[in-house]
């Protein structure tokens, strides 16, 4: 679930009336045109391997070369290859000045430029596939699924949401129930729907493999030549990576959907998204504009540079390869959904829990419900602070307030104030064990005061949320403020809970009414049970009530940490 925090913070705030009105808007302002990025001309178009090209000479064609084979010694293929080199090489530099000098085999400085402008405007394309594609795959085609299967997508979060989980049963009859209703929401996609997830899916992984290609390996073989003012190398030597490329450029042939696009500007904006001045559409604007100018140079670069025809002229094949991706989305699509009713269902099994915790202690804590500290929040991605423990603290102030302080703090005060221990270092024990649960409710508010707005950590929240840094470095801040501020809540509940165990040794010892041997006992016992008769049945009392805390404080942490109550 942690993995998909940064997808839920901006894409779960958009309704589905405000994503189609986004992406109205988008295609609406857009002027990106739709002209194909690669297209092949005619001329490319006759490239295939020298084996086809031989086959389709006419026959006196290929009888030449057969006469010519025996006089050079050389296969007829071959040297047919030899001379469709040569014109093709002067066709490329009649056509293509400046490109490549197939005399001595050499890429020129304006290909070297032209190679430079393309690595500049697939990079644009690599933040985005970074923070969102690349992270979480399930996420994001979830995401786009909204915007190209609308109707598919209600349905889903219907089947993952909470509400479904108040059927009666186990929490296996429930999960049963939820992916029953998944997969038969699945089961309504249409082929069309089906088709444009592919092809967005297709768009996705041919440009995730453009932005990622290695382009400074290549470009490193490139040497400065004085007698060309620029740099050049060798195309034998970098074939297979200019293949590749080739590749990669032939299949993505077409402008990505727009519905792909917004799904990639979402995950860019949310970056910004936390700034007080954000505005959606504006910021699309803004990447829509460098989305245009990076296709552009994408599709200059497929029409200026034959790189197929170069290819050629290195090897005897040169025709460009679909590469394979796309295909698994509907399994990331599906098991990320699978995964979105996991979670609610943990979350819901927990609440169910807590919610069956907290009526076993409603009688004895004396309230109806437990109040949650201020400022705290259950949901790292609410406005509240995500402090681990603060349920704990929630109870252990119930219990201070409304058990500790009218029920058992008189008697335990009478000790302190009349109390004369047989041994002097247990009056010390005594009151320091005394004083660390009696001034738990002191560090818990002011823990609580540290956590707000204008607290120590609230202002520390706030001033790392206003960093000039990446969102990354922004939130790896804050959580490690939230950390700090959770060990504190933890050291709280672990400090008293270990002083109610001490208080239980205490009370143990004096309610046995002895005045001697044991570490707690008290000389002048009988003198304070003439003027309190109840005494120990008060203290009795008393240990009974700690018991049940200590054993409530541990169901809250097993409930917290997931295990067994």
């Amino acid at each position: 679930m942690s993995d998909t925090v940064n997808f839920d913070r901006l894409a779960s705030s958009l309704t589905l009336d405000e994503r189609k009105s986004l992406l109205d808007k988008l295609k609406s302002q857009s002027k990106i045109s739709q002209e194909p990025l690669y297209a092949v001309e005619k001329e490319q178009g006759t490239i295939l391997d020298i084996d086809e090209l031989f086959f389709r000479l006419p026959w006196y064609s290929r009888l030449m070369y057969k006469f010519l084979s025996f006089l050079k010694s050389k296969a007829p293929g071959k040297l047919y290859e030899e001379r469709h080199v040569v014109k093709l090489g002067r066709r490329i530099l009649k056509k293509y000045p400046g490109l490549y000098d197939y005399q001595r085999g050499n890429l020129l400085p304006e290909f070297y430029n032209q190679l430079q402008n393309l690595k500049t405007a697939s990079r644009f394309f690599y933040t985005a596939l970074d923070a969102s594609f690349n992270k979480e795959k399930g996420a994001f085609y979830a995401f786009l699924g909204s915007l190209e299967m609308p109707d598919i997508h209600v349905r889903l979060q219907s089947a993952a949401s909470p509400e479904i989980l108040e059927a009666t049963g186990s929490d296996a009859d429930i999960r049963s129930v939820t992916l029953r209703a998944m997969d038969e929401a699945l089961k309504g996609i249409s082929d069309e729907q089906r088709r444009a997830m592919y092809n967005n899916a297709r768009s996705l992984f041919c440009l995730k493999e453009l932005s990622s290609y290695l382009f400074d390996r290549l470009i490193v073989n490139f040497k400065y030549d004085t007698s060309f003012s620029g740099y050049i190398c060798n195309a034998f030597s970098v074939r297979d990576m200019l293949t590749s490329l080739n590749n990669m450029l032939f299949s993505l042939k077409y402008i990505p959907p727009m519905p792909l696009m917004e799904s990639l500007f979402i995950f860019i904006l949310q970056e910004k998204a936390e700034e007080s001045d954000f505005n959606i559409n504006k910021e699309a604007q803004g990447l829509l504009a460098r989305t245009e100018e990076a296709l552009t140079v994408i599709r200059k670069f497929n029409a200026q540079v034959p790189l197929s025809m170069i290819l050629f002229c290195t090897g005897r094949n040169s025709r460009p390869q679909e590469i394979s991706g796309g295909e698994d989305w509907f399994l990331l699509y599906r098991e990320y959904w699978k995964r979105q009713i996991d979670d609610n269902l943990a979350q819901y099994a927990q609440d169910r829990r807590r919610r069956g915790l907290e009526e076993s202690f409603r009688d004895f804590i004396k309230t109806p419900n437990l109040e949650r500290l201020t400022y705290t929040s259950s949901d790292p991605d609410s406005e509240g602070f995500d402090l681990k423990g603060s349920f704990g603290l929630s109870f252990l102030l119930a219990f201070y307030n409304n058990v500790f302080i009218p029920d058992i703090n008189a008697y335990l005060r009478l000790i302190i104030m009349d109390g004369e221990f047989a041994r002097k270092e247990s009056r010390i024990e005594y009151t320091e064990i005394y004083n660390g649960i009696f001034q738990a409710e002191e560090r818990i508010r002011k823990l609580e005061n540290d956590i707000s707005p204008i607290g120590t950590y609230g202002q520390r929240i706030a001033q790392a949320k206003q960093d000039m840094t990446s969102l990354q470095v922004k939130r790896r801040k804050t959580q490690l403020i939230s950390d700090e501020a959770s060990k504190e809540a933890l050291t709280i509940l672990e400090e008293t809970r270990r002083g109610c165990r001490n208080m239980i040794d205490v009370l143990n010892s004096i309610a046995n009414k002895e005045t001697k041997g044991t570490n707690y006992s008290l000389a002048n016992l009988p003198e304070l049970l003439e003027k309190d008769g109840n005494l120990v049945d008060n203290l009795k009392a008393g240990i009974k009530k700690f018991k049940k805390a200590i054993e409530i404080l541990d169901d809250i942490e097993a409930l917290e940490a997931g295990r067994p109550i």
